[in-house]
């Protein structure tokens, strides 16, 4: 006779089931807490403050694109996808920023993140951007924290140092301002 607090015989798939969900749990809480286990999203705010990345590609025309070749320029350092809408939406405004700043010492650079060349190179084709593009990769999107949304820009000064970060779909009037001070700041 069983007493009221009494439970039957174990069940070993539901026994199983608990300690595979404990096990899981516990590996999940001991990786987060691991020193650099959330780095991939904080490197790329921990850009602010620091001299950008440096890199060489070739843009999507076959020239060289050597960002160190910028220094002396308010960058804005755009990476997009040919499948992202709000990167669509932001480009043209990008381009009229290089016409109407370019001569103040501003230049914006694109990196496409899509795999191929083709579909970015028709893009850019089709909007008649005003700025150099080039293919990135999983390996120069490290080296900016971690390119795991789209898009993704990085306002950077005259003397190469990373000054802002904008994630995702922004407000373009507030990446303006950002441009129009780091123009007037000599």
């Amino acid at each position: 006779m069983r007493k009221g607090n009494e439970r039957g015989p174990a069940n070993p798939a539901r026994s199983l089931l608990r300690g595979a969900g404990l096990a899981l749990l516990v590996a999940a809480l001991l990786s987060a807490a691991r020193p650099g286990a959330c780095a991939q999203s904080v490197r790329g705010q921990s850009l602010i403050g620091r001299r950008a990345p440096e890199f060489v590609r070739p843009d999507l025309n076959g020239q060289t694109l050597d960002l160190a070749r910028f220094r002396g320029k308010v960058v804005l350092l755009n990476f997009w996808a040919t499948w992202c809408a709000p990167c669509q939406a932001e480009m043209p405004i990008f381009s009229e920023w290089q016409s109407k700043y370019g001569p103040k010492g501003f230049e914006a650079i694109g990196i496409s993140m899509d795999d191929d060349a083709p579909p970015a190179r028709k893009l850019v084709s089709r909007m008649n951007l005003a700025y150099p593009v080039a293919m990135g990769d999983a390996r120069l999107g490290r080296r900016y924290g971690g390119v795991l949304g789209l898009p993704l820009s990085f306002a950077i000064d005259r003397n190469g140092v990373v000054r802002a970060r904008f994630q995702g779909e922004t407000d373009l009037n507030v990446m303006e301002k950002e441009i129009r001070t780091l123009l007037e700041s000599r």
